[in-house]
């Protein structure tokens, strides 16, 4: 018989050989990377998946007012004013429906929300533009203030990839910091930006799932009957403690501006000079005063995959984003404030103290433990920043006004037209009957 067999061949290479397979079989999965060991797969698989598609795009929106030569634009269709670039949410439209919304752009771009640790997939799409089809512009996702991005999906194109025109890229997150964030395209940023290529996204915290102190596990983190509509941040305190960041509805404030002269000359294939940046008219959620308080869009057509305007106002179409904020008598408010343009912008609100509880995403608490939050009338915020902040509406025994607006009176009007105008909002406070906010886990629907 012919026994052939390593053992009957004990070569120096075959005894090599041997000892590495045992030593590998003591050692078992310490020597096996995190990323290959299944129980570790298993593990991060049960995380829940969030998957959002985005689009680049162009296109028209409508902003009130004049500015000689330059606004409203004549190439803009009726009833649309300037042009302009963004994004749009196309998740869940087919692929048809998806090439249809070139020329079809959002401002600002859409809110998004997501929790803390979700595994976070949105893939963009460049469609290209329409109206400067010559212009082969890449376009990335830059999560504005995400900590530890890993440079491939940190949207910066000098370190990873820009997306070219009709091609998809995917990028991934694990939120591990809740709070309010930004995101922006940082291909040829300054222009990008300026253009409308902006938009608000938060992160939601643990506590939403968890409760705090004996206190309710938020609607948000599923619990339907809950009192709290969601927590600002883990702060670990119960919702009636001073120092809680419990709320019972919550609002997205994005401030920007458009220089229209900027606009025009992109438009018209004409050359502008960025040292002359002087902006015309000042933005609230992609609106300017009193279209702020006009109400959200429709939503998405599902024929189509177009978006729906506001009741009666066409002009409004691909500006979806009310500002006006309605809550009843004591009701906690969370307003996130977003800065994303290049002015500094002080935003007051005249008879309600407002308490700020975290700025760029993080909790206003110190090493010690010790809660540092602000009480203040107005909020000032620089380009690239964000506020929470925190209100509790007054009791009233009739619907009564309030007004949020830009400090700075110069952002306050519209071009060539008389009164108020730019930032500026309403806050009704009803003693009742204002029924909960319907808000899902990846966009805000009010």
């Amino acid at each position: 018989m012919n026994r052939s067999s390593t053992w009957g061949h004990l070569t120096r290479r075959n005894f090599l050989k041997l000892g590495t397979s045992l030593t590998l079989a003591a050692v078992g999965t310490h020597l096996i990377p995190r990323w290959a060991d299944p129980s570790q797969t298993l593990i991060e698989a049960a995380n829940p998946q969030v998957n959002i598609h985005l689009a680049a795009t162009d296109g028209f929106i409508y902003l009130p007012g004049t500015v000689p030569t330059f606004h409203p634009d004549p190439l803009a269709p009726a009833p649309f004013t300037n042009w302009g670039f963004g994004f749009r949410n196309v998740t869940g439209l087919t692929a048809q429906q998806v090439q249809d919304q070139r020329n079809k752009f959002q401002t600002s771009a859409p809110m998004l929300a997501v929790d803390e640790l979700d595994d976070v997939r949105i893939t963009l799409t460049n469609l290209g533009l329409a109206v400067r089809p010559d212009l082969t512009d890449g376009h990335t996702i830059h999560f504005h203030g995400f900590r530890n991005a890993i440079p491939l999906f940190d949207g910066v194109p000098e370190l990873s990839i820009a997306v070219p025109t009709g091609r998809d890229f995917t990028y991934f997150y694990h939120p591990r910091d809740p709070g309010t964030y930004m995101y922006h395209c940082h291909f040829e940023d300054v222009e990008h930006v300026s253009m409308g290529m902006t938009g608000i996204i938060f992160v939601r915290p643990a506590q939403n799932k968890t409760g705090a102190s004996g206190g309710p596990v938020a609607r948000l983190g599923g619990n339907a009957s809950s009192p709290v509509l969601g927590y600002v941040y883990n702060d670990g305190v119960a919702p009636s403690s001073p120092y809680s960041t419990a709320y019972d509805r919550e609002y997205g404030m994005f401030l920007s501006e458009v220089w229209a002269e900027e606009r025009y000359r992109g438009a018209h294939i004409q050359e502008h000079d960025w040292s002359e940046y002087n902006p015309d008219i000042w933005l609230l959620n992609g609106r300017s005063y009193p279209d702020t308080l006009a109400p959200n869009g429709g939503g998405t057509d599902t024929m189509t995959g177009d978006l729906i305007p506001p009741p009666g106002r066409p002009e409004l179409q691909y500006q979806p984003l009310s500002s006006l904020v309605e809550c009843n008598s004591n009701d906690r408010v969370l307003l996130r404030f977003v800065n994303l343009g290049y002015q500094q912008h002080a935003m007051r609100l005249d008879g309600i103290p407002m308490k700020i509880v975290g700025k760029d995403a993080t909790l206003l608490r110190g090493r010690d433990g010790t809660f540092n939050y602000q009480m203040t009338d107005t909020i000032y915020v620089g380009p690239g920043e964000s506020v929470d902040a925190l209100f509790v509406a007054p009791v009233v025994s009739t619907q009564t006004t309030f007004l949020l607006y830009n400090r700075n009176y110069n952002y306050l009007h519209n071009p060539g037209i008389p009164g108020l105008g730019g930032q500026m909002t309403e806050i009704r406070v009803s003693p009742s009957g204002i029924a909960p906010q319907r808000i899902n886990r990846t966009m805000q629907v009010r």
